[in-house]
């Protein structure tokens, strides 16, 4: 079992969610027909989900407050970089839903059916209709449940709904374990500062994050047997469609900056591909902004010829802040689901979207599987379920690299302009 764990926490995320794509592949095809039993393997998708849901909200707050605590932010620059970033994400998120709603890769795919929010809270809702029914109602003697609905029940949909019910003492003890363990390996480390603390704090948070995602490729085999068990290989057709549709949206956005560039900077758009390749090139097979960093700014400064300070503003401030890439996929793929559950997003809805994006991609950077946490917090603002999450993990680990790759292309547009319009050398040579 050991050894099983080894390999488990060495395979690469990506790698371990397509076999558990495959072995879904392979239940699904076998219990074609069998509801009942393809209901129960989707437990595990929703108890992944749920968790997200309850970590998510405290995992960007800490992650957006640490980053503007962090962010080294001086200089004149700083207004027009905010300017830059601010438009930049604005004009990604707006080219995804427009690309979304112009192909609509959602409506290729059978209609979707997911849990409504009344049967979610059914249980609350009966225990209100109870109460109001007569101060004298004796209760009728409940039905006992199963075990693991009974424990799913108990796994809270937020940091704070335990504490606020005297019944919940399981979602209690679930948090307090969860950072508790979490807690451990800071427990000796002296808090000086503010920042000392919110460093810990987001420690912590990622550490339960990387349990969770762990667990990720159980989900994602539940939920693809499920699908294809109950609605065949459509769904699936419409993955394809979706995953054009974001490579498309994704390149109108790489056009877009290099526009920018073109008319707001000395740097022409070819000599910058070339010097930016090894990092471009890093960034797709990392999968991290973050982990590009040093080169991204290394190539700015050294090959591209920027001054440092734009160097230092667009490749190591910016990263903290500008994730164009991610806040143009979470956009897409709530249109997308919206449209395989036959759900019409309103213009407010689609504005919705629109705020939580770029709110929720502050700070994404450092987070791993940014997009996975992210996009619950999307879905959840313009009531979708999360409940299909996982059938977008069986292409997100392509299109994690694809929007990486864009959100360090976004790092280059900013340092770029930020330079101006007039190179070092000759502004020297002047």
């Amino acid at each position: 079992m050991k050894a099983f764990w080894n390999w488990w926490h060495k395979t690469p995320l990506y790698i371990r969610i397509i076999l558990g794509l495959v072995v879904g592949v392979g239940i699904g095809l076998a219990l074609q027909g069998q509801t009942e039993t393809l209901e129960h393997l989707r437990v595990p998708s929703d108890l992944i989900l749920r968790m997200l849901r309850t970590l998510a909200p405290p995992l960007i707050l800490v992650a957006v407050i640490r980053a503007l605590m962090s962010a080294d932010l001086k200089g004149k620059q700083v207004g027009k970089m905010a300017q830059l970033l601010v438009t930049n994400t604005l004009a990604a998120i707006l080219i995804g839903l427009f690309v979304a709603n112009v192909v609509q890769p959602g409506h290729f795919a059978p209609r979707m059916e997911a849990p409504t929010k009344a049967q979610e809270t059914d249980l609350v809702k009966k225990k209100v209709l109870e109460v109001l029914k007569s101060e004298n109602y004796v209760p009728e003697p409940k039905t006992p449940k199963d075990p693991l609905g009974q424990f799913l029940d108990n796994v809270p949909r937020s940091l704070l709904e335990p504490l606020n019910s005297s019944d919940k003492v399981l979602g209690v003890i679930f948090i307090a374990v969860a950072f508790g363990m979490a807690f451990r390996p800071f427990r000796n480390k002296p808090l000086h500062t503010l920042s000392d603390l919110m460093d810990v704090l987001l420690e912590s948070l990622i550490t339960i994050l990387h349990w969770i995602v762990d667990v990720v490729p159980i989900g994602v085999m539940g939920v693809v047997a499920h699908v294809l068990g109950t609605k065949g290989v459509e769904p699936f057709k419409a993955l394809g469609i979706f995953v054009l549709t974001v490579l498309l949206a994704l390149t109108l956005q790489g056009i877009y900056y290099l526009t920018r560039i073109r008319l707001q900077s000395w740097v022409r758009p070819i000599p910058l591909l070339k010097g930016m390749s090894d990092a471009l090139m890093m960034a797709f097979s990392t999968a991290s902004s973050t982990a590009s960093m040093p080169l991204t700014y290394e190539c700015l400064k050294d090959k591209v010829k920027v001054r440092e300070e734009s160097a230092s503003m667009g490749a190591l401030v910016g990263t903290n802040f500008n994730n164009d890439g991610t806040a143009l996929y979470e956009a897409m793929a709530a249109l997308f689901m919206a449209q395989m559950l036959g759900h019409s997003l309103s213009l407010a809805q689609q504005f919705m979207v629109v705020v939580t994006s770029i709110i929720a991609s502050v700070g994404a950077a450092g987070i791993p599987e940014a997009g996975l946490v992210t996009m619950t917090l999307v879905f959840t603002s313009v009531g979708l379920p999360p409940t299909f999450i996982p059938i977008l993990l069986t292409v997100d680990w392509f299109l994690d690299r694809c929007r990486t790759t864009l959100n360090v292309m976004g790092d280059v547009t900013v340092s770029c302009i930020l330079d101006g319009k007039i190179p070092e050398t000759h502004e020297e040579a002047v």
